[in-house]
C-alpha cells in the first residue's frame, strides 16, 4: 500500500497512503469475518515509527479492525522485533540443513538483515528502504547516472554498519522478503 509514501520528506502519512491502507485493511477484515477469526495482530513498522500523524493511522486501524474484533488496532514494533518476525516467518519451514540463514527484509522505509539458524543470532534494522531511497534520490524517470550513483552511495553508507553487526559471510542460505524482492 506504500504507507510510507512521502514520510521521509514530510514526516507524515499522506492522505492517499492512508486511504490505500484503509481499503486494503477493509479487504482483510472481510476475510477475517469470513473465516471467523477471533484474534488478530497487526503490526506497523518503519513508517509508523517516524511520522507525526500516527494517531490518525492508529485510529483508522482501530475503527476498521474493530468492526470484526473489538479493541483490535495496529501496534508499532521496533526494528529488532520486525527483524525477529521476518526471520521466523521466512525460515520457519525451511530445512535446517540450509542454515545458517540470512534474511533480508527490504521494506519501504527500512531494511532488516537477520542471521540465524533456528533463532536469531544477530540482526540490524537499517533506516533505508525502497520508497525512502526513491523519494530521496531518484527524481528522474529513468534515473540519471548521478541519481543512481547517489543511491549506491547511500545504500553503502547505511548498510555498512548492518554488515558489521550481522556476520553474513558464514551463511549458507539467503532469503529475501517483501514486495521489492518479488
Amino acid at each position: 500500500v506504500r504507507l510510507g509514501q512521502g514520510v521521509d520528506a514530510t514526516g507524515q502519512f499522506a492522505p492517499d497512503a492512508l486511504a490505500r491502507t484503509r481499503a486494503a485493511l477493509a479487504d482483510y477484515t472481510a476475510l477475517l469475518e469470513r473465516h471467523r477469526v477471533e484474534k488478530v495482530r497487526m503490526v506497523a513498522t518503519s513508517a509508523a515509527r517516524d511520522v507525526a500523524n500516527r494517531d490518525e493511522f492508529f485510529a483508522m486501524t482501530a475503527a476498521v479492525l474493530g468492526t470484526v474484533i473489538p479493541g483490535a488496532a495496529a501496534e508499532v514494533i521496533s526494528g529488532s522485533a520486525e527483524a525477529e518476525l521476518s526471520f521466523r516467518g521466512a525460515v520457519g519451514e525451511l530445512d535446517r540443513a540450509g542454515a545458517p540463514f540470512v534474511v533480508v527484509d527490504l521494506g519501504g522505509g527500512s531494511t532488516e538483515i537477520v542471521l540465524g539458524e533456528s533463532a536469531v543470532q544477530a540482526s540490524y534494522s537499517a533506516d533505508i528502504g525502497c520508497v525512502r531511497l526513491t523519494e530521496r534520490c531518484l527524481h528522474s524517470d529513468p534515473p540519471t547516472p548521478e541519481e543512481v550513483a547517489e543511491v549506491r552511495r547511500v545504500v553503502r553508507e547505511r548498510l555498512e554498519p548492518a554488515l558489521r553487526a550481522v556476520p553474513v559471510k558464514g551463511a549458507r542460505t539467503w532469503v529475501g522478503l517483501a514486495g521489492t524482492m518479488t
